[in-house]
């Protein structure tokens, strides 16, 4: 099975480690044995993370986009409601699936124009897409994926803005450097061969030092102190 997914990842921290802006979303193309992307759509967002739910509308549109250039049998979006067919979602079911009244009512606000990208993937491509998470390895991907761009947009905002960046990591992940490329491996124990990657084709890697810290305020989650080299 070829899926397509999507997700958006990392954040720009404050000093006290609050999240400010997403960084990254991300389409990937897993095939099997789904352990790493065969291909990526990835776009700098920087968005305010009060209003991140609307990023998932991004992603699917990331999605349709993918599907132009790849084929694929499904796509899994990063919502997690036990893997319902987009298209067939309405409010009423909405109401009836596991969700927090918040996540509902996010939902709600985008729910329309996530049927019609999903009612028009359905029609191009005959593939349906379906919410469900966290449960898809394929998400994961995507996830780590859009981690490791998001490491290299966030050093070319360090570089250009000569100020240095703190950068909030997915959950449970290490980033290693190898060459032109930033690799993001889980560290998550049924996950040790998952990973997503991206490539450094400005040589931004070259003009910032790098270096981790555990995020005191989210146990799980590393941090990346970015520092322009001047």
């Amino acid at each position: 099975m070829r899926v397509i997914s999507a997700d958006s990842a990392a954040a720009i921290l404050d000093p006290q480690f609050k999240p400010l802006y997403l960084v990254a979303s991300v389409s990937v193309l897993v095939n099997p044995p789904y352990r790493e992307p065969s291909f990526r759509l990835a776009e700098p967002i920087f968005r305010e993370v009060e209003s991140g739910f609307e990023v998932i509308v991004h992603e699917a549109e990331l999605c349709r986009s993918l599907l132009d250039k790849m084929k694929a049998d499904v796509v899994h979006l990063d919502m997690s409601l036990g893997g319902v067919s987009i298209e067939e979602l309405s409010p009423v079911e909405l109401l009836n699936l596991r969700a927090s009244r918040t996540g509902r009512q996010n939902i709600l606000k985008i729910l329309p124009r996530l049927r019609k990208i999903a009612g028009e993937i359905k029609r191009l491509y005959d593939v349906d897409t379906l919410a469900i998470g966290k449960e898809s390895v394929p998400v994961r991907i995507a996830e780590l994926t859009a981690g490791a761009e998001a490491i290299l947009y966030a050093c070319k905002k360090a570089v250009d803005e000569k100020e240095p960046v703190l950068l909030g990591l997915p959950l449970l992940c290490q980033p290693t450097i190898q060459e032109d490329r930033v690799y993001l491996s889980s560290l998550i124990a049924a996950e040790h061969d998952v990973r997503g990657y991206a490539v450094d084709v400005e040589g931004t890697l070259t003009k910032v030092k790098l270096s981790e810290t555990l995020n005191p305020c989210a146990r799980g989650f590393r941090a990346l102190k970015i520092k322009p080299i001047r």
